[in-house]
């Protein structure tokens, strides 16, 4: 029998989950700016991953998204905007690099959406689902049953901040405070599951062509 996740009403009662305050997420504007984060995440190796697109809401709408995609360190995240075409390059590599493991939850779909919108295909991949299913809980764990399983806090979701306008150049103060703590949170997860980075169940090129392997850096 599967580990049944925190409920609703239990996570309710937790205390709140402190994520990154503003200063500390950066949306960079330039190229200078892209070439400095990239260097960052790529030196830190190992990184909270999500992104958000635009919601659609009539039947047929296709998706244009994401527009955002975001890497979270352990003190900082970095929110690309999409339509700052200059740091496609940079996003570009930090997305298909094997050696930047991008951990997050549900991340099938934003699989699907980059290599829609870029044409590439995401490496290095960690669903923490996985994660969590290997040691017999339930198949779909997500960020706030992650967290009140795994540190007994409260992880809010606003789902007005999820159904807004995430292709928007300016993106508001609530905007910038999901996006960037979505991503810190399943960092923070996986930081208190404390697993080695040679145990992660990490989607390698094999997996993106139909089939899924474990793997050792």
């Amino acid at each position: 029998m599967k580990k049944p996740a925190p409920t609703k009403a239990q996570i309710a009662l937790l205390e709140p989950f402190v994520g990154l305050t503003l200063e500390r997420i950066h949306v960079p504007a330039s190229r200078e700016e892209f070439a400095s984060a990239a260097d960052e995440i790529k030196a830190t190796g190992v990184v909270g991953f999500d992104t958000e697109s635009k919601p659609t809401f009539v039947m047929g709408d296709v998706s244009e998204g994401p527009h955002l995609v975001q890497f979270a360190l352990l003190d900082k995240a970095y929110l690309f905007q999409l339509h700052q075409t200059e740091g496609h390059p940079f996003l570009i590599e930090l997305l298909q690099s094997e050696q930047v493991i991008k951990v997050g939850f549900d991340l099938k779909s934003d699989r699907g959406h980059i290599f829609a919108k870029l044409g590439i295909k995401l490496g290095g991949v960690v669903d923490l689902n996985t994660v969590f299913g290997m040691d017999g809980y339930q198949k779909h764990m997500g960020v706030r049953a992650a967290v009140g399983l795994v540190f007994n806090q409260r992880f809010s979701k606003s789902r007005k901040v999820t159904t807004s306008n995430w292709s928007q150049h300016q993106l508001t103060r609530q905007q910038l405070l999901y996006a960037a703590n979505d991503a810190y949170a399943a960092l923070k997860v996986l930081e208190g599951l404390d697993r080695r980075r040679e145990d992660l169940p990490i989607i390698e090129e094999q997996a993106r062509v139909g089939r899924n392997r474990y793997c050792a850096e």
